[in-house]
């Protein structure tokens, strides 16, 4: 029960609630509602990674939940943001792209544990998550913020770098299997 996964909880628990507050309350206020929480949860991933290493308190249940209420969060949004059409007509492939890719190489990591194979997250991974959660923040406020702060193309430039984090994500992707397919025929 140390602090970076109670961390790791919250973020999970922050699945259900930013869903609630899409599906079941409507207008500006939930948007910008489930944007804090959705910010919140991306600092506590930050966070919690970083007081494990300075406090040294990295676990193996840290180290398993942390990519999982990961995919949890981007996932539950992403398809949020399908139902409520703000994302929509081609970019839903872009979704569909991180969706697969995120469970793709979460497949593929679990395989590799079998082998006693680890394979780290590369520079490149951490940067499109980076790009991946500022398009769904941007995306999750966009409406609200158009209408709200007057601020025009947050929608649009949330969709732009949907696609950059959909490419990045078949790069990363591409990168994942090649170095987990050669670590298996190694082993």
């Amino acid at each position: 029960m140390s602090l970076p996964n109670i961390l790791t909880y919250g973020r999970i628990a922050a699945v259900p609630a930013v869903v609630a507050v899409l599906y079941f309350m409507e207008g500006d206020a939930a948007r910008w509602f489930a944007f804090g929480l959705f910010c919140a949860a991306g600092l506590t991933d930050w966070l919690d990674g970083y007081l494990a290493r300075v406090w040294e308190q990295q676990s193996t249940l840290g180290r398993m939940l942390d990519p999982i209420a990961d995919k949890l969060l981007v996932g539950a949004v992403l398809l949020m943001l399908v139902y409520d059409r703000t994302i929509q007509g081609p970019a839903i492939f872009a979704a569909v792209i991180i969706l697969m890719r995120e469970i793709l190489v979460s497949g593929l990591r679990e395989f590799l544990a079998e082998l006693n194979v680890k394979i780290l997250v590369s520079r490149l991974a951490k940067w499109k998550t980076a790009v991946q959660m500022i398009a769904l923040g941007a995306l999750l406020a966009g409406p609200a913020a158009e209408r709200v702060l007057h601020i025009p193309g947050i929608i649009w430039i949330g969709i732009a770098l949907l696609w950059l984090a959909a490419i990045l994500t078949l790069w990363t992707g591409y990168d994942y299997i090649k170095a987990g397919v050669s670590r298996a025929i190694e082993d």
